[in-house]
């Protein structure tokens, strides 16, 4: 089952949707483990290890107050700085450091090693994975969530939550955070899905 809110929701209503734990509460047995994917922030330029614009670092700030009332145990991102400066403020705040998984070959490969480090996790963890627009939608669907996910070149807003239960199909929730995008960013406005 998939839910889909495309309006602006915290963390937390998410969680509460998913039936997911709180910030300062440890899961049960066999709870849903909780999926918080998110695109780096705004880039300072094109090169291909560029690091964040201003606006770039304050998503990653929102990401960080989005985030603040989940409990997260992880927070995993790749080795180009962009996703790694996007995640630092959420794992500063909760004392973690960031796990890096390097994206080698295609996006479809890096998603398998992205789903087999997640399912890796106890049940019931909760982590945040700071991504491109490029394999966000290939992680959703290698960790069985919807195959039709996009992420356009202009979106930077949009978050996926996604419950994963071994018992029980993927569910997942598309909200918002921080600035909004610039209209016409969204993929169903004729921009194509592309870049990192």
């Amino acid at each position: 089952m998939s839910h889909r809110l495309r309006r602006r929701a915290p963390i937390l209503a998410a969680a509460v949707v998913l039936g997911l734990t709180p910030l300062g509460a440890r899961p049960a047995a066999g709870q849903a483990t909780l999926v918080i994917l998110a695109r780096h922030g705004e880039k300072a330029d094109t090169t291909e290890d560029t690091p964040l614009s201003a606006a770039g670092e304050a998503r990653a700030e929102a990401l960080a107050r989005a985030v603040a009332g989940a409990r997260l145990d992880a927070v995993f991102a790749t080795e180009f700085v962009r996703t790694q400066r996007t995640g630092a403020p959420a794992a500063t705040a909760r004392g973690l450091k960031e796990r890096l998984i390097p994206v080698r070959g295609d996006s479809m490969a890096h998603a398998r090693a992205v789903a087999a480090a997640l399912w890796a996790e106890r049940p019931g963890a909760a982590v945040l994975v700071v991504e491109h627009s490029n394999t966000i939608p290939a992680i959703i669907a290698a960790l069985g969530g919807p195959a039709d996910v996009q992420v356009c070149r202009l979106e930077y807003a949009t978050l996926f939550v996604l419950s994963l239960d071994r018992r029980h199909p993927p569910r997942l929730i598309r909200s918002s955070f921080g600035a909004a995008d610039p209209p016409g960013a969204g993929c169903g406005s004729g921009m194509t899905p592309a870049g990192r």
